[in-house]
């Protein structure tokens, strides 16, 4: 599946997340707010559930109108507006807690997955295959890791552009994480 698909037409997401695209526009909140309004979604409130179409779409929009740092910014996001699990106390649990984040943010049917493994030398490798953007999917990686990342040390997230992407189709993203 390709990104801005849903991959079942139920599948909703939690206000809590919603705001986190507002949020990421940082002095584009009005723009943000009109986009979600123009795709169905009103009344933005935490608490509340939209149709993950409706969100995937004005995600569209954002990547036609505006570009891909933007999409980045909205991904930095999530980590600090929408619902995580509170017992997060290392980077290796932060990386664990995005899968879980996902399905606390998302409900009504097949939604994909957040996968990561930790190899001997101290890095990561993720698989997102869902239908969000490449650089939103980046830009929760890098947000949630640099905020676990040991005092000192430095995070580089980079798409693996040899593997399946989004971008061109396919259905997941590869990404490598390292902490130097």
């Amino acid at each position: 599946m390709t990104q801005f698909q849903s991959y079942e037409e139920n599948v909703e997401v939690s206000g809590e997340a919603v705001l986190a695209f507002v949020n990421g526009m940082g002095g584009l909140k009005n723009k943000a707010l009109e986009i979600l309004l123009e795709n169905g979604i009103t009344n933005l409130e935490k608490g509340n559930w939209y149709s993950q179409q409706a969100w995937l779409n004005a995600f569209k929009k954002i990547a036609d109108d505006v570009g891909p740092f933007t999409l980045y910014c909205i991904g930095a996001r999530i980590p600090v507006d929408a619902q995580f699990p509170p017992d997060i106390i290392s980077l290796e649990t932060a990386f664990s807690s995005i899968n879980t984040a996902y399905y606390m943010n998302h409900r009504g049917g097949k939604i994909g997955n957040y996968t990561f493994q930790k190899f001997q030398d101290g890095s990561f490798h993720f698989i997102c295959d869902n239908p969000y953007p490449c650089e939103f999917d980046r830009g929760i990686i890098e947000s949630i890791g640099r905020r676990f990342i040991p005092e000192g040390r430095y995070l580089t997230c980079k798409h693996d552009d040899s593997a399946p992407c989004r971008n061109k189709g396919d259905g997941s993203c590869t990404y490598h994480v390292e902490i130097t």
